[in-house]
């Protein structure tokens, strides 16, 4: 490998680093946490409700309900710009604008105080619209900076790099929330710690994605005639994209597996912080026991998602998926009847070793499937929409679940019946893949 290949890959990875700050902070930590702690009641057995625009709400539920209708509408958009962008040659400029978008949201979040709540709401769901968003065109930049053979270890190098880099700001924010004397702001007010990390992770986002903006190439394939007007042309590519998909059987098998594999574990990892905090850790001073818990999670998701891809070479892409799913299964059916924080600490380790391990080899896996192509953002955005989609469809079932039963138990128990789909809609994938053809999804 050249050194400027070499380089960009690395380069590539650096965004991990930047973005998954938000992802640790913001979705699976100190905001949930925060979050939770400002809108509940004072007796813990009692479900806790939050006025958003005079709307009544359990407060857990609106959270995963902004996050649903985030989702929804990154399907939405996505296609839009994914396509322009392609068209254009200018996908790095979109990436940045998102990040922008993201990065900016989690800073303004330091205003974000108890009397805010539709305030704290509306930019959690910004960012989130930031983050997922760029997200596509990050994606995006893997097949055109990677051959097949190199996928599975730079999307690796990726999550790795991400866990890595969140958990070392994770630890700065731990300190100064923990240790506020130490920074001179031991002023009384408990709510300063954990919004000087949300103006820490805006801050972190922006500047390090500002490493791979520099060194990331521009799309600069030769632009392409628009064949629709400019607000539907990306739903036609995406319509072109699934035209070819019915072609291959094993493309269009895998993405039916993936869309059940992404109901679970990205909702999984989505509503955990809030569960834990609700179920597991409801007093406050659970608070630093909880964002320990969550921090474990991602140390072990380092070797994780290694561990998996090493797997991945021995036994191949889609057994290993197998694998992981089988495990995912027995964590949703440990996670409805644990009680005492003790077990969930061992779950978390559980969760750890799975949860970047299977995205980084379902990711790696999507792309080896894929034809001979130019069009690599088209795919995956479909990808993208794929897993969006799913993502909606499992944070509403979660929150409409909770508020039906009142309990967010119940609704582990709806995220397993999907890992159990996925586990069967993968092995039928199998089923009509060649050895031939794919022989590196199988050792």
């Amino acid at each position: 490998m050249n050194t400027n290949r070499k380089k960009i890959q690395n380069a590539w990875a650096m965004y991990d680093w930047a973005n998954s700050t938000y992802n640790l902070v913001i979705t699976s930590t100190i905001f949930p946490a925060y979050y939770v702690a400002v809108t509940s009641n004072k007796n813990p057995d009692e479900l806790s409700y939050v006025s958003f625009f005079g709307i009544r709400v359990i407060n857990t539920a609106l959270q995963n309900y902004a996050l649903a209708l985030v989702f929804f509408l990154v399907a939405l958009m996505s296609p839009i710009m994914s396509s322009i962008a392609d068209y254009r040659g200018n996908k790095k400029a979109f990436m940045r604008v998102f990040t922008m978008m993201g990065s900016m949201s989690c800073a303004a979040l330091f205003f974000f105080t108890p009397d805010r709540i539709e305030y704290g709401i509306i930019f959690f769901s910004l960012a989130a619209l930031g983050f997922w968003n760029s997200w596509v065109f990050y994606n995006s930049y893997l097949p055109d900076i990677a051959s097949p053979e190199e996928r599975d270890s730079v999307s690796a190098k990726g999550f790795a790099m991400g866990y890595i880099g969140s958990v070392l700001l994770q630890l700065i924010c731990f300190v100064i929330i923990l240790k506020p004397e130490l920074f001179g702001l031991d002023n009384g007010d408990k709510t300063l710690g954990p919004r000087i990390s949300f103006l820490l992770v805006g801050l972190w986002w922006f500047g390090f994605s500002q490493i791979p903006f520099r060194v990331l190439p521009s799309n600069t394939k030769s632009n392409k005639k628009l064949k629709k007007h400019i607000l539907i042309n990306g739903f036609h590519e995406l319509q072109l994209v699934w035209k070819q998909v019915k072609q291959i059987p094993a493309l269009k098998r895998y993405l039916a597996a993936f869309f059940f594999l992404s109901v679970g574990v990205q909702t999984v990892m989505l509503v955990a912080a809030g569960y834990s905090k609700k179920h597991i850790f409801p007093k406050p001073e659970d608070e630093p026991k909880l964002i320990l818990t969550i921090l474990l999670i991602q140390i072990v998701a380092i070797f994780g998602a290694i561990a998996l891809s090493k797997l991945s070479k021995k036994i191949g892409n889609l057994p290993t998926m197998l694998v992981g799913i089988v495990i995912w299964v027995a964590i949703c059916i440990w996670g409805y009847f644990i009680t005492s924080q003790t077990q969930f600490y061992i779950l978390a380790a559980c969760v750890g070793l799975v949860m970047g391990g299977i995205q980084s080899i379902g990711r790696s896996t999507y792309s080896k499937l894929l034809p001979e192509t130019t069009d690599t953002t088209s795919f995956f955005s479909f990808y993208d929409v794929t897993e969006k989609i799913a993502l909606t469809l499992g944070l509403f079932l979660f929150a409409y679940n909770e508020e039906l039963t009142g309990s967010m138990r119940n609704s582990i128990l709806v995220l397993m019946v999907f890992f159990i789909i996925s586990f069967f809609a993968l092995l039928y994938t199998k089923a009509v893949i060649t050895r031939e053809k794919y022989a590196s999804l199988f050792n």
